[in-house]
């Protein structure tokens, strides 16, 4: 150890004593930078190091050159304090080295940029003596708990290693320990968390990472699941927060908590574990976007297959309607030349046909936006199904025959509507599988104790193994097999909501393949069968009452010949008609004299009958009021349909219609087999 030169020693006493303060805070801020360590309120950085400066200034003022000497004295403490701080022994160096660059900096410009030799070297000589003094002080404190030491280290070895995270937190919310990944994990340094106090230290933690919720709101210290398990009293697990490292990316941190019991059930403290979920987090974000592009095209190719089976069925639909049309006029002809009341039957027969056709139809197009889960026919369904798709599957150069074989007199709990899509669909795939026509098999049966199997076998090329495995895919790539693969996909997943499943294998006595639908038999046995052409009656709703029957009637339509047969129909039956060819006409009329009942046609150009049927039962509330129409009634809002009494849907049923204009408003349950008011 060299003596210090007096010059140098004035020149560094002086240089302490005017500015202390200074050079405490320099060095300050330039160890936060060296340790990164947290601004905490309510904790001091600077008196430590203000006290070792007072120390040496006083030392230089009193003892000169004995002051190298002594000063590492003084430091000693100071490396036992560091240690009680969780500093790292490079944490020390880099402390002192600190001192020596701010001492140089503070003396350079007080100096003019001019540094002293001697003065370089008394500082050089301090700072070195003083961090060999603060570093055997470390290193004593680590011998004197050696054996604590070495079960520390081995721990702190593995927990430095895991890529787990660990807190530990007392019972009044005070951060006793934090393994080395948790600093990692949160990119600052957890020192300025252990030994304070959660609500302090965290805050600024927080801030400082720009911590929040995967949802964007700021993550605050009581979101921190150590802190509610304290409150709670109980486990919290899988608490996500995305905060920002140094660089500016973003970390996605799972954090669960567990808390500490005591023998006797008293709460020691809790356990707070951190684990890196940011790779998880991008591909769910990932996988998230590609299965919103996925619904994105599969709800484009469920609309175009929709429309492709739309319009096959309007082909066929044509066909039957066609040939219903051919029916009729031959049956006028042989009217004309002779009356037989055999002909009668057969074109009122014909016209019912083409109602239920149509209706059927109606059924099949209607943009349904959810189930409605009801006992469905089977085999009844299955012959509606297959009248849909009969001119598709007959109307080809090589045409495909049905071959039915029901078994199956009960009902499964479905959608009706969409279980017979589902049977139609299936129908049109597998003519599509027959290019060259061929039978194709229909059977019901029930299974044992409450099943019903549905088996379609077609005649078509069997699928290869690996297409089978293939065939529910919806993202097949195969040339053809997107559009049938999506269909399977949410037909089975449709036929699973209802209980039951779709399935496909090869058959076993022919070429072909076999669609299986299972599903459980409905609970209730009994099978309503009611009639397409019954009205569709809606509830009293407190409307003051007719009592008596409606003689009086008034016949609203803009189709002449349809607005005066009905009126003809009617006459006969023995009631007052009056027709009205548009809504303007049929109010002037019935300001003059109000009708007992009317009959209104849904759609005309100046007023629909619905807009009719508000300004009439504003004028008249007790008179009986029922739409006519040809279409679906269940676009309709509730509102709308608790303005009429009755729906009838065309070709209109006059047994009916004579029934409800028969009857008295006084009537307030309505007749059996009659729909209520949500329904169609």
């Amino acid at each position: 150890m060299s003596v210090p030169s007096d010059t140098a020693i004035t020149a560094l006493s002086g240089l302490l004593s005017d500015e202390g303060e200074r050079i405490t805070r320099l060095w300050a801020k330039r160890l936060r930078a060296e340790t990164y360590e947290v601004e905490v309120p309510g904790r001091d950085l600077r008196a430590p190091l203000h006290h070792l400066l007072d120390e040496l200034a006083r030392l230089l003022r009193d003892r000169g050159e004995d002051a190298v000497r002594l000063w590492p004295e003084v430091v000693r403490s100071h490396g036992a304090y560091r240690y009680d701080q969780n500093f790292e022994p490079e944490d020390l160096t880099r402390e002192f080295k600190s001192l020596e660059e701010v001492l140089l900096y503070v003396y350079a410009r007080r100096n003019g940029g001019f540094i002293d030799a001697d003065v370089a070297e008394l500082v050089s000589e301090l700072v070195w003596e003083a961090d060999a003094s603060a570093q055997a002080s470390y290193a004593r404190v680590l011998k004197t708990e050696e054996v604590r030491f070495r079960e520390a280290a081995v721990m702190e070895s593995v927990l430095n290693h895991v890529e787990v995270g660990i807190l530990l937190a007392e019972t009044d919310g005070m951060v006793s320990f934090a393994s080395p990944p948790v600093s990692r994990l949160m990119g600052v340094p957890m020192r300025a968390v252990v030994g304070a106090r959660a609500a302090s230290s965290l805050a600024p933690v927080l801030t400082q990472v720009n911590a929040r919720h995967p949802t964007g709101e700021p993550f605050r210290v009581q979101d921190m699941p150590f802190l509610r398990a304290l409150r709670e009293k109980g486990p919290v697990r899988g608490v996500m927060m995305v905060v920002e490292r140094p660089g500016g990316t973003d970390a996605t941190l799972e954090m669960s908590a567990t808390p500490v019991w005591e023998e006797d059930h008293v709460l020691a403290g809790v356990i707070q574990t951190f684990s890196d979920r940011t790779e998880a987090a991008v591909k769910t974000k990932a996988l998230e976007n590609a299965h919103g592009e996925v619904r994105r095209l599969q709800g484009q190719l469920l609309r175009r297959t929709r429309q492709q089976a739309l319009g096959q069925l309007a082909s066929g639909a044509a066909h039957a309607l066609n040939n219903f049309l051919n029916v009729l006029r031959l049956r006028i002809t042989l009217l004309q030349r002779e009356y037989k009341p055999e002909h009668v039957e057969a074109l009122d027969k014909t016209v019912r046909q083409i109602g239920e056709l149509v209706a059927r139809l109606q059924e099949f197009g209607v943009q349904r936006t959810e189930e409605r889960l009801a006992n469905v026919p089977v085999d009844q369904t299955v012959r509606e199904a297959l009248e849909l798709a009969r001119g598709e599957l007959e109307q080809r150069e090589h045409p495909v025959h049905t071959e039915l074989d029901l078994g199956f007199p009960w009902g499964v709990k479905a959608d009706a509507g969409f279980f017979r899509e589902l049977i139609v669909n299936l129908l049109l795939s597998a003519r599509d599988r027959m290019e060259g026509g061929g039978t194709l098999r229909v059977r019901t049966r029930p299974e044992g104790e409450g099943w019903l199997t549905l088996t379609l076998e077609d005649g078509g090329s069997p699928y290869a193994v690996e297409e089978l495995a293939r065939l529910f895919d919806p993202l097949r790539r195969d040339p053809g097999a997107p559009q049938f693969s999506l269909f399977l996909a949410v037909a089975r997943t449709q036929v699973q909501r209802w209980g039951g499943e779709l399935t496909v294998e090869n058959r076993r006595d022919g070429p072909g393949a076999s669609f299986v639908v299972r599903l459980p038999r409905f609970s209730d046995t009994a099978v309503s069968d009611s009639a397409a052409n019954e009205p569709v009656r809606m509830a009293p709703g407190g409307v003051p009452h007719l009592t008596r029957p409606a003689r009086r009637v008034l016949v609203v339509d803009d189709d002449l010949d349809n607005a005066r047969m009905m009126a003809e129909v009617l006459g006969e039956e023995g009631y007052d008609v009056q027709v009205a060819h548009s809504p303007e006409l049929a109010l002037r009329i019935w300001e003059k004299h109000p009708f007992d009942a009317a009959l209104l046609d849904a759609v005309m150009p100046e007023m629909t009958g619905w807009e009719l049927a508000r300004e009439l039962r504003q004028r008249t509330p007790q008179a009986l009021l029922a739409i006519v129409t040809g279409m679906d009634v269940r676009g309709q809002n509730r509102a709308s349909l608790a303005l009429v009494d009755a729906v009838f849907r065309k070709p209109i049923d006059v047994g009916a219609l004579d029934e409800f204009l028969a009857q008295t408003r006084g009537e307030e349950a309505p007749a059996e087999g009659l729909d209520a008011p949500d329904s169609r």
